[in-house]
């Protein structure tokens, strides 16, 4: 059921991400004037097709999904009547040609700016910045990060969720800068940790670089199960209650609460509870169990997780839908300027290539993002849809960048570039994408196979 849900979550992906793309370049050139013969999802033979309009355009689905295309009447590529001359694309000014192309990734990013606005006037359920301890020697521990502090902003940005923190302190991570982070501690005074991400290699960007700065996220000792028939069941522990101590003595975290439980098998213990506004007292004896030739104590609940359970630790802020037009619109710039950082990055070395993905990796995270939920799915379309828009506009011959690339050469010198340049470009061009393409189907296999 999960390869089933993940290749049904990627085709919906997909298939949305490129008819936009596809509709774009439609759109503007119906506007121009410009005669269309065939919208094409996917390439290839066609699957299925229909004959729709009054000019009959071809609606198409390819057998080779990971692309479209919109195929215009052109004299380059089939004789034209005299009479529809005036609209053959290659008959255009060169503004109009322009406008065309560039109108695919404008398209991707008018669908991102879209699915951020929905995102920020519904509101979007995040954990706090809430930091454990940092592990000694790392830069947070140099910074003097201490359990329970919140941070509330990195640099001149704002934050107000995790997601947001890694956003923000990944920009500076590919720089290797040293940058100011403000932070709330438990006494509710706003103090500056100065973080320097300077140490950071490339390989600590490929995962959890949160981690490798020594930033991780608070866990409280919050029961979220009770498994039926067990020690704590009988004890009476209900989900939401907190561990606050055991036998007096404090319990920060919910790995401190199980390191005790563990070392108690058979030993009668109280804990300090928290539920709701009462404090109690509950006594439960861990039960004996074997574990590698070792026995430890169990009392059979688990931590809660997540921004359901976490409320006390969980933001989620809804947004005016014209505040929120404006959010999604720099949160689309942002993210589309972080792209070609991370690509100008990559191309000297700063940044492993190993980041590149492909459609593997893209197919797991549509799932993965899936099944979290709608709001999820939603951030992952976004991101997705960026990520095309910036892509197609790359100066590389084939991809609407390098159209658009010969059309500003075309501005320059005053005629359009030659056949056989645009000949060589396509070979180039041609080369260089399935090159990628490869290179990116190999990390996929390296992260599925290696589980990096």
């Amino acid at each position: 059921m999960n390869i089933l849900s993940t290749i049904f979550a990627f085709v919906i992906a997909l298939g949305l991400l490129i008819v936009f793309h596809e509709l774009g370049h439609y759109l503007v050139a119906r506007l121009c004037g410009v005669k269309v013969l065939r919208f094409s999802v996917g390439f290839g033979a066609p699957i299925w097709h229909r004959r729709l309009g009054r000019d009959g355009t071809e609606w198409a689905i390819g057998g080779f999904p990971l692309g479209g295309y919109v195929k215009m009447l052109d004299e380059r590529e089939g004789p034209v009547a005299p009479s529809e001359l005036h609209r053959a694309f290659n008959r255009q000014n060169v503004w109009r040609r322009s406008a065309i192309v560039a109108a695919g990734p404008i398209a991707n990013f008018l669908l991102a700016i879209a699915l951020y606005w929905l995102l920020f006037v519904h509101g979007m359920p995040g954990l706090r910045p809430v930091v454990d301890a940092p592990p000694a020697g790392t830069a947070a521990a140099v910074a003097s990060f201490e359990t329970g502090d919140i941070i509330t902003r990195v640099g001149s940005a704002r934050v107000d969720t995790w997601q947001d923190v890694r956003w923000q302190l990944l920009k500076h991570a590919i720089k290797r800068e040293t940058v100011t982070v403000e932070v709330e501690d438990d006494r509710g005074a706003h103090r500056q940790r100065t973080l320097d991400l300077g140490a950071l290699e490339s390989k600590d960007l490929d995962s959890d670089f949160l981690r490798a700065i020594g930033l991780s996220r608070y866990q409280p000792a919050i029961v979220g199960m009770v498994e039926a028939g067990s020690v704590a069941e009988r004890a009476g522990l209900r989900p939401g209650d907190q561990i606050v101590g055991i036998d007096d003595t404090r319990v920060a975290r919910w790995g401190d609460f199980v390191t005790v439980i563990r070392e108690k098998p058979g030993v009668a213990v109280v804990l300090q509870v928290v539920r709701g506004a009462a404090d109690l007292d509950v006594t439960v004896t861990p039960a004996p169990k074997d574990e590698n030739g070792k026995t430890i104590g169990r009392i059979g609940v688990g931590p809660i997780d997540g921004p359901s359970g976490l409320q006390r630790y969980t933001v989620r802020g809804g947004m005016a839908p014209l505040e929120a037009v404006a959010a999604a619109a720099r949160e689309t710039v942002d993210k589309s300027v972080f792209t070609l950082q991370m690509l100008w990055e990559m191309i000297f070395g700063r940044v492993s290539p190993k980041n590149l993905s492909g459609p593997l990796t893209i197919a797991d995270y549509a799932g993965q993002s899936a099944q979290l939920g709608w709001i999820y799915y939603i951030q992952f379309l976004a991101v997705i849809s960026i990520s095309l828009g910036v892509l197609n506009l790359l100066p590389v011959p084939l991809l609407d960048g390098g159209h658009l690339m010969y059309y500003l050469a075309e501005i320059l010198k005053g005629s359009p570039v030659s056949e056989r340049t645009l000949e060589m470009g396509q070979r180039v061009g041609m080369i260089m994408l399935f090159g990628l393409m490869a290179f990116a189907i190999y990390n996929d296999i390296n992260r599925l196979v290696g589980g990096s």
